[in-house]
């Protein structure tokens, strides 16, 4: 694998959850994952248009909202109004969005495994704290004590910050 796979794979890796769950508000959960892909196709083929100056999430983000505008068009018009598909920063500041899950990246860190694995899995996984429990084979109370954990240690990380 050269450098630009590897960048491209890494990219992948860690925006991936990011964009499905920015596409999961606007495409239908069973394509999903089809648009994710054309969005990382599109990822690839685009690289070398990638400005490094300016925001990789930013322009990950704005082919993945661009993907999502041409899937909905191809699609029934009823099905979902385009003018209900915001931009990716709606009505924040990027900068301010982009620092805000820096400090939320770096927070995650100060967490055990176990309750990292149970955040990521809800909030950039999207899924129930009953999916949680049935991927990880665990216990339900055993997700809700490590979320309910999490978040606090989490809360305490990023009133520091």
């Amino acid at each position: 694998m050269d450098g630009e796979e590897i960048a491209v794979t890494e990219c992948y890796r860690s925006h991936a959850p990011l964009v499905r769950g920015y596409l999961r508000h606007f495409i239908p959960k069973q394509d999903v994952e089809d648009v994710l892909q054309v969005v990382f196709g599109e990822v690839w083929r685009s690289r070398r248009r990638y400005d490094p100056s300016r925001s990789l999430e930013g322009w990950v983000l704005g082919i993945a909202r661009n993907r999502a505008i041409d899937y909905l068009r191809a699609r029934h018009p009823a099905t979902v109004p385009l003018d209900g598909v915001p931009e990716p920063s709606d009505h924040v500041d990027p900068a301010r969005r982009l620092d805000d899950l820096d400090q939320v990246r770096r927070a995650l860190r100060h967490l055990p495994e176990v309750q990292r694995e149970a955040i990521t899995l809800a909030y950039y996984g999207d899924l129930t704290q009953r999916e949680i429990a049935e991927r990880l084979d665990v216990p339900l109370g055993t997700v809700k004590a490590r979320t309910a954990r999490a978040l606090h240690k989490l809360s305490t990380v990023l009133e520091a910050a």
